[in-house]
Protein backbone atom coordinates (compact mmCIF):
# COMPACT_ATOMS: atom_id res chain seq x y z
CA UNK A 1 0.00 0.00 0.00
CA UNK A 2 1.32 3.46 -0.80
CA UNK A 3 2.54 5.01 2.45
CA UNK A 4 1.44 9.06 1.20
CA UNK A 5 -1.81 7.38 0.92
CA UNK A 6 -2.18 5.49 4.28
CA UNK A 7 -0.42 8.97 5.77
CA UNK A 8 -3.45 11.32 4.76
CA UNK A 9 -5.94 8.95 5.93
CA UNK A 10 -4.36 8.94 9.38
CA UNK A 11 -4.06 12.56 9.21
CA UNK A 12 -8.34 12.36 8.33
CA UNK A 13 -9.09 10.58 10.75
CA UNK A 14 -7.40 12.82 13.38
CA UNK A 15 -8.87 15.62 12.28
CA UNK A 16 -12.64 13.93 12.14
CA UNK A 17 -12.39 12.36 15.12
CA UNK A 18 -11.19 16.04 17.02
CA UNK A 19 -13.90 17.56 15.03
CA UNK A 20 -16.75 15.37 15.78
CA UNK A 21 -15.77 15.20 19.56
CA UNK A 22 -14.63 12.01 19.48
CA UNK A 23 -11.70 12.67 22.13
CA UNK A 24 -14.43 14.02 24.77
CA UNK A 25 -15.65 11.60 27.09
CA UNK A 26 -18.23 13.63 27.51
CA UNK A 27 -20.00 14.39 23.80
CA UNK A 28 -21.82 16.94 23.21
CA UNK A 29 -21.43 18.33 26.31
CA UNK A 30 -23.71 15.21 28.22
CA UNK A 31 -22.49 13.00 30.83
CA UNK A 32 -21.30 9.58 28.65
CA UNK A 33 -19.26 9.30 25.21
CA UNK A 34 -19.74 8.82 21.56
CA UNK A 35 -19.74 4.87 21.73
CA UNK A 36 -23.21 5.56 24.30
CA UNK A 37 -24.64 8.65 22.43
CA UNK A 38 -24.30 6.69 19.06
CA UNK A 39 -25.72 3.69 20.53
CA UNK A 40 -28.43 5.34 21.67
CA UNK A 41 -29.00 6.89 18.24
CA UNK A 42 -29.20 3.51 16.75
CA UNK A 43 -31.52 2.23 19.18
CA UNK A 44 -34.12 4.84 17.42
CA UNK A 45 -37.92 5.64 18.18
CA UNK A 46 -38.97 1.94 17.83
CA UNK A 47 -36.37 0.16 19.02
CA UNK A 48 -33.72 -2.48 17.65
CA UNK A 49 -32.60 -5.72 18.20
CA UNK A 50 -29.26 -6.24 19.92
CA UNK A 51 -27.86 -8.74 17.36
CA UNK A 52 -28.70 -6.15 14.61
CA UNK A 53 -26.85 -3.21 16.60
CA UNK A 54 -23.87 -5.24 16.76
CA UNK A 55 -23.70 -5.99 13.08
CA UNK A 56 -24.53 -2.15 12.22
CA UNK A 57 -21.96 -0.98 14.24
CA UNK A 58 -19.46 -3.75 13.56
CA UNK A 59 -18.84 -3.95 17.20
CA UNK A 60 -17.85 -6.77 19.48
CA UNK A 61 -20.92 -8.05 21.62
CA UNK A 62 -19.11 -7.45 24.88
CA UNK A 63 -18.50 -4.09 23.80
CA UNK A 64 -21.92 -3.22 23.56
CA UNK A 65 -23.43 -5.43 26.24
CA UNK A 66 -21.16 -3.14 28.29
CA UNK A 67 -22.76 -0.14 26.35
CA UNK A 68 -26.18 -1.07 27.48
CA UNK A 69 -25.75 -2.06 30.97
CA UNK A 70 -24.44 1.72 31.24
CA UNK A 71 -27.20 2.84 28.96
CA UNK A 72 -29.91 1.09 31.40
CA UNK A 73 -28.15 2.26 34.64
CA UNK A 74 -28.92 6.22 33.62
CA UNK A 75 -32.64 4.53 32.63
CA UNK A 76 -32.07 5.63 29.13
CA UNK A 77 -32.73 2.04 27.79
CA UNK A 78 -34.40 -1.11 28.56
CA UNK A 79 -33.57 -4.26 27.52
CA UNK A 80 -36.01 -7.66 26.93
CA UNK A 81 -36.44 -10.67 25.19
CA UNK A 82 -38.12 -10.83 22.18
CA UNK A 83 -41.53 -12.15 21.91
CA UNK A 84 -41.33 -13.91 18.56
CA UNK A 85 -37.84 -15.36 19.96
CA UNK A 86 -36.82 -15.11 23.47
CA UNK A 87 -33.64 -15.79 22.29
CA UNK A 88 -33.20 -12.17 20.82
CA UNK A 89 -32.96 -9.39 23.15
CA UNK A 90 -34.50 -6.15 22.38
CA UNK A 91 -33.45 -2.94 23.23
CA UNK A 92 -35.81 -0.03 23.70
CA UNK A 93 -35.48 3.82 24.60
CA UNK A 94 -37.34 4.98 27.92
CA UNK A 95 -39.04 8.01 28.01
CA UNK A 96 -36.11 9.54 29.18
CA UNK A 97 -33.97 7.91 26.53
CA UNK A 98 -35.98 9.44 23.86
CA UNK A 99 -36.14 12.94 25.25
CA UNK A 100 -32.27 12.21 25.45
CA UNK A 101 -32.39 11.18 21.60
CA UNK A 102 -34.11 14.26 20.89
CA UNK A 103 -31.72 16.52 22.47
CA UNK A 104 -28.61 14.39 20.55
CA UNK A 105 -29.93 15.24 17.54
CA UNK A 106 -30.39 19.25 18.32
CA UNK A 107 -27.14 19.26 19.73
CA UNK A 108 -25.73 17.12 16.80
CA UNK A 109 -27.36 19.94 14.74
CA UNK A 110 -26.01 22.67 16.46
CA UNK A 111 -22.08 21.45 15.79
CA UNK A 112 -22.98 20.73 12.15
CA UNK A 113 -24.57 24.23 11.65
CA UNK A 114 -21.24 25.98 13.43
CA UNK A 115 -18.53 23.80 11.54
CA UNK A 116 -20.13 25.34 8.49
CA UNK A 117 -20.74 28.62 9.56
CA UNK A 118 -16.85 28.94 10.37
CA UNK A 119 -17.01 28.69 6.26
CA UNK A 120 -17.55 30.98 3.20
CA UNK A 121 -20.18 29.37 1.19
CA UNK A 122 -18.00 28.33 -1.38
CA UNK A 123 -16.06 26.01 0.77
CA UNK A 124 -19.20 24.42 2.77
CA UNK A 125 -20.76 23.98 -1.11
CA UNK A 126 -17.11 21.82 -1.83
CA UNK A 127 -16.76 20.77 2.24
CA UNK A 128 -20.93 19.12 1.99
CA UNK A 129 -19.82 17.78 -1.12
CA UNK A 130 -16.20 16.12 -0.31
CA UNK A 131 -18.41 14.55 3.04
CA UNK A 132 -20.83 13.10 0.61
CA UNK A 133 -18.36 11.49 -1.70
CA UNK A 134 -16.39 10.03 1.31
CA UNK A 135 -19.34 8.75 2.64
CA UNK A 136 -19.78 6.71 0.05
CA UNK A 137 -16.48 5.65 -0.39
CA UNK A 138 -16.26 4.67 2.84
CA UNK A 139 -19.38 2.92 3.21
CA UNK A 140 -17.70 1.03 -0.30
CA UNK A 141 -15.65 0.17 1.83
CA UNK A 142 -17.26 -1.76 4.66
CA UNK A 143 -18.69 -4.38 1.72
CA UNK A 144 -17.39 -7.65 2.23
CA UNK A 145 -17.43 -10.10 -0.81
CA UNK A 146 -16.98 -14.00 0.13
CA UNK A 147 -18.10 -17.22 -1.39
CA UNK A 148 -21.85 -18.80 0.11
CA UNK A 149 -23.29 -21.71 -0.17
CA UNK A 150 -26.33 -21.23 -2.47
CA UNK A 151 -29.10 -22.74 -0.02
CA UNK A 152 -27.58 -19.84 2.66
CA UNK A 153 -30.27 -17.04 3.98
CA UNK A 154 -28.15 -14.55 2.42
CA UNK A 155 -27.68 -16.32 -1.00
CA UNK A 156 -31.46 -17.32 -1.17
CA UNK A 157 -32.44 -13.41 -0.35
CA UNK A 158 -30.17 -12.60 -3.54
CA UNK A 159 -31.66 -15.35 -5.92
CA UNK A 160 -34.86 -14.51 -5.02
CA UNK A 161 -34.09 -10.89 -5.64
CA UNK A 162 -32.53 -11.11 -8.52
CA UNK A 163 -35.66 -13.29 -10.07
CA UNK A 164 -37.85 -10.55 -8.70
CA UNK A 165 -36.25 -7.68 -10.24
CA UNK A 166 -35.80 -9.20 -14.07
CA UNK A 167 -39.59 -10.39 -13.37
CA UNK A 168 -40.20 -6.62 -12.77
CA UNK A 169 -37.87 -5.68 -15.70
CA UNK A 170 -38.61 -8.10 -18.00
CA UNK A 171 -41.17 -7.01 -21.09
CA UNK A 172 -43.49 -10.09 -20.05
CA UNK A 173 -41.80 -11.47 -16.74
CA UNK A 174 -39.16 -13.44 -16.39
CA UNK A 175 -39.26 -17.59 -15.25
CA UNK A 176 -36.68 -18.90 -13.93
CA UNK A 177 -37.46 -22.36 -15.75
CA UNK A 178 -37.47 -20.90 -19.14
CA UNK A 179 -34.03 -19.48 -18.53
CA UNK A 180 -30.99 -21.81 -18.67
CA UNK A 181 -29.80 -23.47 -16.19
CA UNK A 182 -28.14 -22.09 -12.83
CA UNK A 183 -29.61 -24.58 -9.67
CA UNK A 184 -28.02 -24.53 -6.51
CA UNK A 185 -25.78 -27.81 -8.12
CA UNK A 186 -24.12 -25.94 -10.48
CA UNK A 187 -23.09 -23.35 -8.13
CA UNK A 188 -21.37 -25.19 -5.92
CA UNK A 189 -17.92 -25.97 -6.33
CA UNK A 190 -16.73 -28.03 -8.21
CA UNK A 191 -19.36 -27.06 -10.95
CA UNK A 192 -19.67 -23.38 -9.91
CA UNK A 193 -19.35 -20.64 -7.61
CA UNK A 194 -21.75 -17.91 -5.81
CA UNK A 195 -19.78 -14.84 -4.24
CA UNK A 196 -22.70 -12.70 -1.98
CA UNK A 197 -21.70 -9.39 -0.98
CA UNK A 198 -22.84 -7.62 2.43
CA UNK A 199 -23.29 -4.37 3.81
CA UNK A 200 -23.19 -4.12 7.58
CA UNK A 201 -24.15 -7.91 7.51
CA UNK A 202 -27.40 -7.60 5.19
CA UNK A 203 -27.37 -9.58 1.72
CA UNK A 204 -26.52 -6.73 -0.74
CA UNK A 205 -25.78 -8.19 -4.18
CA UNK A 206 -24.48 -11.39 -5.80
CA UNK A 207 -22.76 -12.90 -8.81
CA UNK A 208 -21.71 -16.67 -9.77
CA UNK A 209 -19.92 -19.26 -12.13
CA UNK A 210 -20.48 -21.98 -13.97
CA UNK A 211 -17.40 -23.66 -14.70
CA UNK A 212 -16.23 -25.60 -17.92
CA UNK A 213 -12.80 -26.76 -16.92
CA UNK A 214 -10.88 -25.83 -19.68
CA UNK A 215 -13.72 -23.76 -21.54
CA UNK A 216 -14.91 -20.77 -21.01
CA UNK A 217 -16.91 -20.11 -17.89
CA UNK A 218 -20.74 -18.50 -17.58
CA UNK A 219 -21.63 -15.62 -15.58
CA UNK A 220 -24.86 -15.88 -14.21
CA UNK A 221 -27.35 -14.37 -11.51
CA UNK A 222 -25.48 -10.88 -11.28
CA UNK A 223 -27.61 -8.34 -9.46
CA UNK A 224 -26.92 -5.93 -6.89
CA UNK A 225 -30.17 -4.14 -4.42
CA UNK A 226 -31.30 -0.74 -5.73
CA UNK A 227 -30.31 0.68 -1.57
CA UNK A 228 -26.70 -0.11 -2.55
CA UNK A 229 -26.46 0.76 -5.66
CA UNK A 230 -23.47 3.39 -6.68
CA UNK A 231 -20.78 1.85 -4.48
CA UNK A 232 -18.99 -0.27 -7.00
CA UNK A 233 -20.88 -3.47 -6.27
CA UNK A 234 -20.67 -4.74 -9.31
CA UNK A 235 -18.12 -4.39 -10.69
CA UNK A 236 -16.22 -5.87 -7.37
CA UNK A 237 -18.44 -8.88 -7.88
CA UNK A 238 -17.26 -9.22 -11.22
CA UNK A 239 -13.59 -8.59 -11.13
CA UNK A 240 -13.83 -11.12 -8.47
CA UNK A 241 -15.55 -13.91 -10.42
CA UNK A 242 -12.94 -13.26 -13.29
CA UNK A 243 -10.29 -14.25 -10.49
CA UNK A 244 -11.77 -17.10 -9.65
CA UNK A 245 -12.37 -18.12 -13.53
CA UNK A 246 -8.89 -17.72 -13.95
CA UNK A 247 -7.71 -19.68 -10.90
CA UNK A 248 -10.06 -22.58 -12.44
CA UNK A 249 -8.00 -22.92 -15.90
CA UNK A 250 -11.36 -20.54 -17.19
CA UNK A 251 -9.72 -18.93 -20.60
CA UNK A 252 -12.83 -16.55 -21.15
CA UNK A 253 -15.63 -15.44 -18.97
CA UNK A 254 -19.13 -15.50 -21.39
CA UNK A 255 -22.30 -13.90 -20.46
CA UNK A 256 -25.80 -13.28 -22.00
CA UNK A 257 -28.32 -10.44 -20.64
CA UNK A 258 -31.66 -8.67 -22.11
CA UNK A 259 -31.78 -5.23 -23.50
CA UNK A 260 -33.75 -3.80 -20.35
CA UNK A 261 -30.52 -4.50 -17.90
CA UNK A 262 -29.04 -1.20 -19.45
CA UNK A 263 -26.48 -0.97 -16.43
CA UNK A 264 -25.43 -4.13 -16.74
CA UNK A 265 -24.68 -4.06 -20.34
CA UNK A 266 -22.91 -0.80 -19.97
CA UNK A 267 -20.98 -2.15 -16.84
CA UNK A 268 -19.68 -5.22 -19.19
CA UNK A 269 -19.08 -3.01 -22.33
CA UNK A 270 -16.26 -0.97 -19.79
CA UNK A 271 -15.27 -4.06 -17.64
CA UNK A 272 -13.97 -5.39 -21.50
CA UNK A 273 -16.43 -7.63 -22.33
CA UNK A 274 -16.78 -7.66 -26.53
CA UNK A 275 -20.35 -8.23 -27.93
CA UNK A 276 -20.01 -11.88 -29.91
CA UNK A 277 -22.63 -13.64 -31.45
CA UNK A 278 -25.06 -15.85 -29.90
CA UNK A 279 -23.46 -18.92 -28.24
CA UNK A 280 -26.96 -20.23 -26.55
CA UNK A 281 -30.50 -20.06 -26.80
CA UNK A 282 -31.62 -18.72 -23.47
CA UNK A 283 -34.95 -16.81 -24.44
CA UNK A 284 -34.14 -14.18 -22.49
CA UNK A 285 -31.45 -12.53 -24.01
CA UNK A 286 -30.61 -9.98 -26.59
CA UNK A 287 -26.93 -9.63 -26.35
CA UNK A 288 -24.22 -11.85 -25.84
CA UNK A 289 -20.69 -10.66 -24.48
CA UNK A 290 -17.11 -12.65 -24.19
CA UNK A 291 -13.61 -11.51 -22.28
CA UNK A 292 -10.43 -13.40 -22.44
CA UNK A 293 -8.65 -13.74 -19.59
CA UNK A 294 -4.79 -14.12 -19.17
CA UNK A 295 -3.40 -16.85 -18.03
CA UNK A 296 -2.55 -18.26 -14.73
CA UNK A 297 1.10 -18.76 -14.11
Amino acid sequence: MDETMVAQVRRFNRVVTQQVGALNDRFLARDRPLGESRLLWEIGADGRDVRSLRTALDLDSGYVSRLLRSLESAGLVATEPSGADRRVRLARLTDAGRAERRLLDERSDELAALLLATLPERQRERLVAAMAEVERLLTAATVRVAPADPDDAAARHCLRAYAAELNARFEGGFDPARSIRADAADLRPPAGLLLVATLHGAPVGCGALKLHGAEPAELKRMWVDESARGLGIGRRLLAELERHAAEHGAPAVRLETNAALTEAIALYRSAGYAEVPAFNAEPYAHHWFEKPLPPQA
